[in-house]
This record gives C-alpha cells, sequence and structure tokens, in this order.
C-alpha cells in the first residue's frame, strides 16, 4: 500500500466516524421571545388564587422583609406600624395617601396593585399603572443625573440596559414623601430592578434598594406578574374620592351623600 492510499483510508475512517458520532443536542427554541414584555399585565399571584402548591405553576414569590433600617430610624417605624396595625384592627384605619389620592409612586406602582401595561419602544420602556393613571418612563442605555441634580419625583429618573435576557434598571430622584411601606429614605436611595421574561405568560421583578443613610444594607425583594392578553386598561380619576382624613384624629372617614 503506498503513502497516499493509506492516507484515503485513515481520512475516510475519520469521516465514518464522525458521521456515526451522536451530534449535541440543539437548546430548543424558546415558545417566546424573552425580551418582550409588551402587553398588559397583573400581579402574580391574585390574592384569591392558589399558587406554590402545584409545581407546573410558577412559585409564589416570598413575602417582602421589613425595611432593614438603622437603629435610630428603626424605632419609629415599628412604633408607627403597631399603631397601624392597632387601627386596623379597632376597624379604624389611618389616613394614608389614597385617601387625598396621591398616587403610589416607585417603587410601590410596580407591585400591580391594578393591572399595569408596558409598552417597548427602540428608547424606551413606558410603564402605565391603572391605579392613578401613572405613568413610569425608562429610557434605555442613558444616563442618570447626578442625584443633587435630580428633580425628585413621584417615579423619579430611570434608565434601562439589557444585559443577556435580563433588562436592568436603575432609578433614583424619588420625593421624600413618597415612601414604600412607610419606610423613610434620603435624596440618595437608588432602586435597582432586574426583570425578565420566566415564559410566555409571567415576568418577575427583582427589587434592590440601597440607602446607606437610613438602611443597614441592601432591602431585596421580587415581584411575578401573569400576562393579561385581552384585559383593557381603564380609566382612573380619584376626583369622586368619597374618603377624607378626619382633620381631627387623622383617622379616613368616608363621606356618604344623603339624598
Amino acid at each position: 500500500m503506498n503513502r497516499h492510499a493509506g492516507w484515503s483510508l485513515v481520512l475516510m475512517a475519520l469521516l465514518a466516524a464522525q458521521a456515526c458520532a451522536p451530534k449535541k443536542a440543539e437548546a430548543p427554541a424558546l415558545a417566546y421571545d424573552p425580551k418582550d414584555f409588551g402587553g398588559t399585565w397583573d400581579r402574580y399571584p391574585q390574592p384569591t388564587e392558589n399558587s406554590g402548591q402545584d409545581p407546573s405553576v410558577v412559585p409564589r414569590p416570598e413575602p417582602i422583609p421589613a425595611p432593614p433600617l438603622k437603629p435610630e430610624f428603626k424605632a419609629p417605624w415599628d412604633a408607627e406600624q403597631k399603631k397601624i396595625a392597632a387601627a386596623n384592627a379597632a376597624g379604624e384605619p389611618i389616613a394614608t395617601g389614597y385617601t387625598h389620592c396621591i398616587p403610589d409612586g416607585m417603587p410601590a406602582m410596580m407591585m400591580a396593585m391594578f393591572p399595569m401595561e408596558v409598552l417597548q419602544t427602540p428608547k424606551q420602556v413606558t410603564v402605565i399603572q391603572e391605579a392613578y393613571n401613572q405613568v413610569r418612563r425608562i429610557y434605555l442605555n442613558d444616563t442618570l443625573p447626578a442625584v443633587e441634580d435630580a428633580e425628585p419625583g413621584f417615579w423619579g429618573h430611570s434608565t434601562g440596559k439589557w444585559e443577556g435576557n435580563d433588562f436592568v434598571v436603575e432609578t433614583i430622584g424619588i420625593k421624600d414623601n413618597v415612601r414604600f411601606r412607610n419606610a423613610p429614605h434620603s435624596a440618595a436611595m437608588r432602586i435597582h430592578e432586574r426583570m425578565r421574561v420566566i415564559d410566555a405568560d409571567h415576568f418577575e421583578n427583582d427589587v434592590t434598594v440601597e440607602d446607606p443613610e437610613y438602611l443597614t444594607g441592601p432591602w431585596s425583594w421580587k415581584w411575578v406578574y401573569q400576562r393579561r392578553p385581552n384585559y383593557k386598561m381603564y380609566e382612573y380619576v380619584c376626583e369622586d374620592n368619597r374618603e377624607f382624613a378626619d382633620p381631627v384624629t387623622g383617622k379616613a372617614r368616608l363621606r356618604i351623600d344623603h339624598k
């Protein structure tokens, strides 16, 4: 056998071996677009839904922990929470921002108390919360202003970017009277969010609040949302609100029109 014939046999053997070798399985194509948040969403699960027991459904998020406030802020916060709980137990709740038709602001608007709509365009993601007609604009690949230059607002200033299939958002500039779970904060508070679509009908939002002036460390929790493809957003106007704050006790009262 000459040299050329020998190499030919070797090459044929290698090709035959490659043909018989098992092919590496390709990852199945997703049945949804992992970067598509567009549409109408509701919080998951609804209070009346029983999830987390059937392994075929998305697990229920863990309860939101108490804010890790520094000792000098935690004591008055604890006292206020006890006062609120006692008033609720007595059937005389203390007036809140809702009593005065004041919207949630950030981050509370993202808990989806009412359904919310997400609109995606090349340079912006817009979140519309039905409650109080709240509108939040997240500008893609933008630069946040310096904290001292950020005009405080209910929804602040937000910029977002994609890291793989995760939509990462940072928010600053929240009014000091806009508080989530009554937790105080400074002008330097930053809200970090990492959103990801987890299947065709759900997306999750990992939220972390940082505020070195008030918090001992990061305050983190998760919200999950479920798609409501046939839901149409309603107008929400609070001008006909029948609740008011008692000027003496500060408790919420209901105004009844006697006709």
